[in-house]
């Protein structure tokens, strides 16, 4: 069932059921009451990312209270995706794009990776995720992703579960098409892997091509930024071997 894109979004961080009313925070109060002017009996669509989605009635216990009452459930919650998403951070702007593209395009785990030549670096995790909850209000998502910390590439692929295959962009690829490398994936367990903006270094690229569980692809003729790499790397994935096939 597709999105309703008419009606005002919010995720609360509480279960939602047929008529439990949930009380949202001072943040969402504000914003309900004084940026929407929401008034009592408005309608609004509620998800938590476990319960579906529902339209909810705004109702005012109190003036400085906001309770949303869960009237119908507007659509189930899909299964989690599976596509684990692994980054180099990048600087401050381009990380929020970052992220909120791997959102819409379907991540179901962000991984930051710490990489030799990374430029950008996490801050703060609750940022990260409040970042990835906006994006899945404006887009439609019922499913959150995980937000998992920064570790190191070398940690991470000592680590890596052999079952899951990693796809990771490598600019110093001879070829341009990806399609051929990605129909050979039989795997549905996957993770995409995207450096920073200074690529991987040579150690890293060895490191990546030693391993049975890892498939380089290119990404055309043309030298991409990292997010652009990113959202043209989860296009190409879903198309071919995801959730889009």
């Amino acid at each position: 069932m597709r999105a309703n894109f008419r009606m005002q979004r919010l995720f609360v961080d509480a279960p939602l059921s047929l008529g439990n009313g949930v009380e949202v925070s001072a943040d969402q109060y504000n914003y309900l009451a004084n940026v929407l002017r929401m008034a009592d009996g408005a309608e609004l669509l509620v998800f938590n990312g476990r319960d579906g989605e529902w339209k909810a009635r705004v109702a005012f216990p109190t003036r400085k209270r906001i309770v949303l009452v869960p009237e119908e459930q507007t659509r189930p919650q899909p299964a989690p995706s599976d596509l684990h998403y692994l980054f180099a951070p990048l600087k401050v702007g381009r990380l929020d794009y970052l992220v909120q593209k791997a959102v819409e395009m379907g991540a179901g785990v962000l991984q930051p990776v710490m990489t030799q030549h990374v430029q950008g670096k996490i801050t703060s995790l609750d940022k990260l995720k409040a970042n990835v909850i906006e994006a899945a209000e404006q887009c439609g998502i019922l499913g959150i992703p995980d937000v998992a910390a920064p570790v190191r590439l070398f940690d991470l692929l000592d680590t890596w579960p052999r079952e899951r295959r990693i796809i990771y962009c490598d600019e110093g690829d001879a070829g341009q098409n990806p399609l051929p490398l990605l129909a050979k994936v039989s795997e549905r367990k996957l993770a995409l892997l995207v450096g920073p903006e200074g690529g991987f270094s040579e150690e890293e690229r060895a490191r990546l091509r030693s391993l049975d569980f890892v498939t380089a692809i290119p990404l055309g003729p043309r030298i991409l930024r990292a997010d652009t790499a990113a959202v043209a790397a989860l296009a190409v994935i879903q198309a071919s071997v995801g959730d889009w096939n």
